[in-house]
Protein backbone atom coordinates (compact mmCIF):
# COMPACT_ATOMS: atom_id res chain seq x y z
CA UNK A 1 0.00 0.00 0.00
CA UNK A 2 1.38 3.17 -0.99
CA UNK A 3 0.94 6.10 1.77
CA UNK A 4 0.30 8.49 -0.91
CA UNK A 5 -3.23 7.29 -1.20
CA UNK A 6 -3.21 5.44 -4.01
CA UNK A 7 -4.94 1.57 -3.80
CA UNK A 8 -4.29 -0.80 -5.90
CA UNK A 9 -6.60 -4.12 -6.28
CA UNK A 10 -9.90 -4.50 -4.89
CA UNK A 11 -11.14 -2.16 -2.08
CA UNK A 12 -14.64 -3.09 -0.37
CA UNK A 13 -16.48 -0.62 1.63
CA UNK A 14 -19.29 -2.09 3.73
CA UNK A 15 -22.15 -0.39 5.48
CA UNK A 16 -24.27 -2.11 8.18
CA UNK A 17 -27.31 -0.64 8.64
CA UNK A 18 -30.34 -1.85 11.35
CA UNK A 19 -33.55 0.16 11.99
CA UNK A 20 -36.92 0.40 10.66
CA UNK A 21 -38.57 2.99 7.94
CA UNK A 22 -36.39 6.15 8.30
CA UNK A 23 -35.27 5.35 12.07
CA UNK A 24 -31.24 4.08 12.59
CA UNK A 25 -30.67 1.92 15.48
CA UNK A 26 -27.25 1.30 14.49
CA UNK A 27 -25.13 2.48 11.46
CA UNK A 28 -21.24 0.87 11.09
CA UNK A 29 -19.13 1.32 7.99
CA UNK A 30 -15.52 -0.73 7.64
CA UNK A 31 -13.37 -1.47 4.76
CA UNK A 32 -12.34 -4.96 3.64
CA UNK A 33 -9.38 -5.08 0.82
CA UNK A 34 -8.99 -8.06 -1.20
CA UNK A 35 -5.24 -7.77 -2.05
CA UNK A 36 -2.21 -8.86 0.32
CA UNK A 37 -0.54 -5.31 -0.25
CA UNK A 38 -2.72 -3.44 2.12
CA UNK A 39 -1.89 -5.92 4.93
CA UNK A 40 1.71 -4.19 5.35
CA UNK A 41 0.57 -0.82 5.87
CA UNK A 42 -2.85 -0.27 5.08
CA UNK A 43 -4.54 3.17 4.94
CA UNK A 44 -2.99 6.39 5.71
CA UNK A 45 -4.63 9.61 6.65
CA UNK A 46 -7.95 8.37 6.29
CA UNK A 47 -11.48 8.90 7.44
CA UNK A 48 -15.05 7.81 6.60
CA UNK A 49 -17.64 9.91 6.04
CA UNK A 50 -21.58 9.35 6.60
CA UNK A 51 -23.99 10.88 3.80
CA UNK A 52 -27.73 11.02 3.89
CA UNK A 53 -29.48 12.02 0.32
CA UNK A 54 -33.13 12.44 -0.48
CA UNK A 55 -35.03 10.86 -2.77
CA UNK A 56 -33.69 13.63 -5.31
CA UNK A 57 -29.80 12.37 -4.41
CA UNK A 58 -29.97 15.85 -3.06
CA UNK A 59 -27.36 15.43 0.06
CA UNK A 60 -28.89 16.89 3.40
CA UNK A 61 -26.49 15.75 5.96
CA UNK A 62 -22.85 14.83 6.15
CA UNK A 63 -21.70 13.36 9.65
CA UNK A 64 -17.55 13.97 8.62
CA UNK A 65 -15.29 11.49 10.82
CA UNK A 66 -12.09 12.31 11.96
CA UNK A 67 -9.12 12.11 9.77
CA UNK A 68 -6.52 9.01 11.59
CA UNK A 69 -3.29 10.04 10.81
CA UNK A 70 -1.96 6.48 11.53
CA UNK A 71 -1.78 3.44 9.20
CA UNK A 72 -4.39 1.12 9.26
CA UNK A 73 -5.43 -2.29 7.37
CA UNK A 74 -9.25 -2.41 8.95
CA UNK A 75 -10.56 1.17 9.28
CA UNK A 76 -13.80 1.16 10.81
CA UNK A 77 -16.63 4.02 12.00
CA UNK A 78 -19.55 3.62 13.95
CA UNK A 79 -22.16 6.39 13.62
CA UNK A 80 -25.14 7.33 16.48
CA UNK A 81 -28.70 6.53 16.26
CA UNK A 82 -30.93 9.07 14.22
CA UNK A 83 -34.34 9.20 12.67
CA UNK A 84 -34.07 10.77 9.17
CA UNK A 85 -35.93 13.36 8.41
CA UNK A 86 -36.83 12.28 4.31
CA UNK A 87 -36.48 9.03 2.31
CA UNK A 88 -33.62 8.44 0.62
CA UNK A 89 -30.23 6.92 0.93
CA UNK A 90 -27.07 6.23 3.43
CA UNK A 91 -23.87 6.30 2.65
CA UNK A 92 -20.43 5.81 3.40
CA UNK A 93 -17.13 6.94 2.18
CA UNK A 94 -13.58 6.34 2.67
CA UNK A 95 -11.02 8.94 2.12
CA UNK A 96 -7.80 8.47 1.56
CA UNK A 97 -5.40 11.29 1.99
CA UNK A 98 -8.43 14.30 1.75
CA UNK A 99 -9.63 12.45 -1.58
CA UNK A 100 -12.74 10.02 -1.79
CA UNK A 101 -11.79 6.50 -3.01
CA UNK A 102 -14.54 4.26 -1.67
CA UNK A 103 -18.42 4.38 -1.21
CA UNK A 104 -21.09 2.36 -0.21
CA UNK A 105 -24.91 3.63 -0.07
CA UNK A 106 -28.26 1.62 1.05
CA UNK A 107 -31.62 2.78 -0.05
CA UNK A 108 -33.95 3.83 2.83
CA UNK A 109 -37.51 3.54 1.32
CA UNK A 110 -41.37 2.77 2.58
Amino acid sequence: MQPAGDIPGVVVCRLLLRGSDRKITYQNADVDCAFVGALSSGFCNWRIDFTYANTNNRIYRTSRGRTHSECKIDPMRNNSSQTLPRYGKACAHLHVNGVRRVSQCHHITK
